[in-house]
């Protein structure tokens, strides 16, 4: 039997790197997987039969998890279909790297939006099915750049360190009724994007890392499904840190 058995799991930002490796291990543990997408129908389609093709149960709603009134659409349509939400794990996150004297008001708001917002969207969306439930873990993918900084990426980092002041407050309003709300900040994890990236810099970057690696997505999916599982029942308002040990 699966961590995740039983659980009905929501996903923003599914299609690729981190949040497709959280979704295909959270499928592995047995949860019923719901993720939203923005890009074309056929690939959510592709991506809920490689989801699903071992038995698993995967669905792709198209929504914009920065829009507050589609966000919440979204749960009362997936509530509606699969009759709860018991995770929710806000994933969604892009960015506009540049420095502060050349960043643009919309660079700002775009990051801030997708990163922040959405999450603010969808965990005031989750309350009622919760409540309901008097049960709940709601996940909020932070960075350690959130913690630290980064020159030229102060949007981004104001961002995920929005993330994780708003994980804090909601673990300690939601806690009375079993709602557990923790951050995850992950460091410098190989992605379809770290692909591009000069390969000297990238051999820079591991060997500044005490674990001498860089992080894979399946490191930051199992400390997810460890935080949506009931193993973690004690832990709430909580940054877990999957960088290994840049930051200490």
């Amino acid at each position: 039997m699966g961590l995740l058995e039983n659980k009905v799991i929501l996903i923003t930002g599914a299609s690729r790197g981190i949040g497709k490796a959280i979704a295909e291990e959270c499928v592995l543990q047995g949860g019923t997987v719901v993720f939203t997408y923005l890009s074309s129908d056929e690939k959510a389609r592709d991506l809920e039969n490689e989801l699903s093709k071992n038995g698993g149960v995967a669905k792709g709603f198209r929504s914009d998890a920065s829009n507050f009134e589609a966000a919440q659409k979204l749960v009362d349509d997936v509530v509606e279909e699969f009759g709860t939400i018991d995770v929710l794990v806000n994933n969604a996150g892009i960015t506009r790297d540049t420095l502060l004297m050349r960043m643009t008001e919309e660079q700002w708001d775009a990051v801030i939006n997708v990163n922040l917002k959405s999450a603010f969207n969808l965990t005031k969306a989750v309350q009622r099915p919760m409540l309901k439930a008097r049960s709940g873990s709601i996940i909020n993918m932070s960075s350690v750049v959130g913690v630290k900084g980064n020159a030229g990426q102060s949007n981004y980092a104001a961002s995920k360190a929005g993330l994780i002041g708003f994980t804090k407050s909601i673990a300690a309003e939601l806690g009375s009724r079993n709602i557990r709300c923790n951050a995850i900040a992950p460091g410098f994890i190989e992605t379809e994007m770290t692909k591009s990236l000069d390969e000297k810099v990238v051999e820079e970057w591991r060997n500044g890392i005490p674990l001498k690696r860089g992080g894979q997505p399946l490191d930051v999916a199992k400390a997810t499904v460890f935080l949506a599982s009931d193993m973690s029942s004690y832990i709430t308002g909580q940054t877990l840190h999957v960088c290994g040990g840049m930051l200490m």
